[in-house]
């Protein structure tokens, strides 16, 4: 029985260690990050929604808070204001915007290798080409009048007085049978067809030889700086989610989008799912040796140089301070 008359002194032992054993026991510590969208919760943000549901981002020690955004939200300021960690910059005109402006933003990945906006116009009107567009009303965003247009019109020779307010609706297309307007290469043409029965004319702007990329990951200088680990799992991860969600089984995702936008229908989620694939908008070639989210400083002085020789920018513009490639996955290096 003297096992019996030690149980009060290995109890109190027990006592004593547990909370040290509880404490090595238990999960380290998430690394909080806030992650703002350009836009609503939509099919075009599949893989860092996959990442969130298939806790691929708690892997890489992240606990992400994917906000939305839409017409009414401004990033940058968000951004600027510490309210965000990361966002998505829409392409890379944004992202010379950001050096031209004096923004201390800079853009860290790029997870759409071409650029999925479109403009899109009514079958059988002869608008059936860029150049077809010329004088013709074409309803763009405020947002897109300062970015892209100013390519197009360059190049094609569009003008100012073509444009039209676009306010995210299409309304105005379906009631005129003149107006083009802008739109995801992965959405507006699908609404159209559910609308009309039949899909409208689809004009790519990755076809009107813009190179620039699309859905950039950009953050401050300053959490760059401070703290690169954070910036560097967070794309490491987001590529690991893209991954999971293309090649794999995209549901986790879509019930997390449909969640958060139930405008969503499961259709228009497909629809967007496949034209990224069958586009190969996230993973290409280049991809394939550089990494999903990958950027090289050759794809960046190409575009650089288009858009100066349209006009667009100025021959001492230091292009090199709108991204960096320094938090890419490692062992890319050579194929930069």
């Amino acid at each position: 029985m003297n096992w019996f008359r030690s149980l009060p002194r290995l109890l109190a032992a027990l006592l004593c260690i547990s909370p040290a054993l509880a404490h090595a026991a238990s999960p380290p510590k998430l690394q909080k990050v806030t992650f703002g969208l350009d836009w609503v919760a939509e099919a075009e943000y599949g893989g860092f929604y996959q990442a969130v549901a298939d806790g691929i981002y708690r892997k890489y020690g992240l606990d992400v808070t994917i906000r939305e955004g839409g017409p009414q939200v401004n990033n940058a300021q968000l951004l600027l204001a510490g309210r965000l960690d990361f966002d998505i910059t829409s392409n890379s005109f944004l992202a010379f915007n950001f050096v031209q402006q004096k923004i201390p933003f800079v853009a860290v990945a790029a997870f759409f290798q071409k650029d999925i906006d479109v403009l899109i116009a009514h079958r059988g009107a002869g608008e059936d080409s860029f150049a077809a567009l010329k004088g013709k009303p074409i309803a763009i965003s405020a947002d897109t009048r300062a970015g892209w247009w100013l390519f197009l019109k360059k190049k094609y020779g569009y003008s100012d007085s073509q444009i039209r307010p676009y306010d995210f609706s299409l309304a105005p297309f379906f009631t005129s049978k003149d107006l083009v307007v802008q739109g995801f290469l992965t959405s507006e043409p699908f609404l159209v067809k559910q609308k009309t029965g039949h899909f409208p004319v689809v004009l790519r702007l990755d076809q009107a030889g813009f190179d620039g990329y699309g859905e950039l990951i950009a953050t401050s200088r300053k959490l760059a700086k401070t703290d690169p680990s954070v910036v560097r799992r967070f794309i490491e991860a987001s590529a690991e989610g893209w991954k999971s969600y293309l090649d794999g089984n995209p549901a986790p995702a879509f019930a997390l989008i449909r969640k958060a936008n139930p405008d969503m229908t499961p259709a228009l989620l497909k629809f967007g799912y496949d034209q990224l694939k069958a586009h190969e908008v996230v993973e290409d070639a280049t991809t394939a040796k550089i990494g999903i989210g990958g950027m090289t400083d050759a794809r960046w002085k190409g575009f650089y140089e288009q858009m100066r020789a349209a006009g667009l920018y100025p021959a001492h513009f230091d292009y090199r301070k709108a991204y960096t490639l320094r938090f890419l996955p490692k062992g890319k290096a050579a194929a930069r």
